[in-house]
């Protein structure tokens, strides 16, 4: 399931949107901007986006049952990835047709001074979603840097959130300039520009979201601090000769599989054998809870390509 913090992100992100879209929409009507438009219909596709999150989130705690017996855990990330699509065809799409179409119908606003006001207000809506979106990232980043804090994470809501926030208030700078250089140059076609400046940015965001989402849909490995306690754990089991990762897998941001490669010690007996297993389930549980499921595959020594071993050198995980 997703850190129960996104789930509050997810929720103030999801309560500003409806606002701003509500009021967006309005001003779009009494203005006849066609920046104004995009904006409301960019803040509509937010707002839908973040519902789908939350859906997602409740989707993936279902128990493992016969047809999954994992889990519905990556539910949260494939409803992540639907996220990215929606942004890229709907939310740019539309803002880039209506672009078009201002420029090659050029229409005068009307009350330019409510656009403003709409504009300022949804910067503080959107801002204060924006500030605990980043809030809870920088405090689940911990030291290390954006990009490698996205790139490394395994809750999509996180940084989807974050990635929204900033686009809408990017997306506002650029709607309340293309309002501002329409009405002051008398050339409504600007507004319309606005608009495809609109649905560039959100383009690229959905580019940056989606290739995030895809991967974690198809399947990352665990961090590598994880792996590496996980050999440790092996190193202090005296039963255990040789083991390596052969792979670890999320299938959400709080559920890893596990699959490990030993070579036991020659002398076990099988009933030895399986209480070294069930040893080695209960550390790994009891320091990474996360971890869900662990298979375990006895090698012989001659086929068997360690990561460590008793007497051998130690080389680190390849995954």
């Amino acid at each position: 399931m997703a850190n129960p913090r996104s789930k509050l992100v997810v929720y103030a992100a999801t309560t500003g949107n409806a606002l701003v879209t509500l009021t967006k929409f309005f001003a779009a009507w009494w203005t006849g901007s066609s920046a104004m438009l995009s904006e409301a219909i960019h803040s509509l596709i937010d707002t839908g986006n973040q519902l789908l999150l939350l859906y997602g989130m409740f989707r993936s705690v279902r128990p493992p049952d016969e047809r999954h017996p994992l889990g519905y855990g990556r539910e949260l990330y494939f409803w992540s990835f639907v996220v990215a699509l929606l942004m890229f065809t709907i939310g740019a799409g539309v803002a880039g047709y209506e672009g078009v179409v201002r420029i090659l119908n050029p229409a005068k606003i009307d009350d330019p001074l409510v656009s403003y006001a709409v504009y300022g207000a949804a910067a503080i809506f959107e801002g204060s979603s924006w500030f605990v979106a980043l809030r809870e990232f920088n405090r689940a980043k911990g030291s290390a840097g954006y990009y490698e804090a996205v790139r490394s994470s395994k809750d999509p809501p996180a940084f989807i959130v974050l990635f929204e926030d900033s686009a809408a208030l990017l997306g506002l700078a650029i709607a309340a300039l293309g309002t501002f250089a329409a009405d002051a140059l008398s050339m409504p076609q600007l507004d319309g520009a606005a608009s495809i400046g609109i649905s560039l940015l959100l383009g690229l965001t959905a580019l940056a979201l989606a290739r995030e989402s895809k991967g974690l849909l198809i399947g990352e490995p665990a961090s590598g601090d994880l792996r590496d306690s996980i050999m440790r754990i092996l190193r202090k089991m005296p039963r255990i000769e040789r083991g390596q990762i052969v792979f670890t897998v999320h299938l959400a941001p709080d559920q890893v599989v596990v699959a490990l490669s030993l070579e036991f010690r020659d002398d076990l007996t099988t009933p030895s054998i399986e209480e070294a297993t069930k040893e080695l389930e209960r550390l790994i549980h009891g320091e990474h809870p996360e971890v869900i499921a662990i298979f375990v595959k006895p090698e012989a020594a001659t086929n068997q390509q360690p990561l460590f071993g008793r007497r051998g050198a130690t080389r680190r995980a390849g995954l």
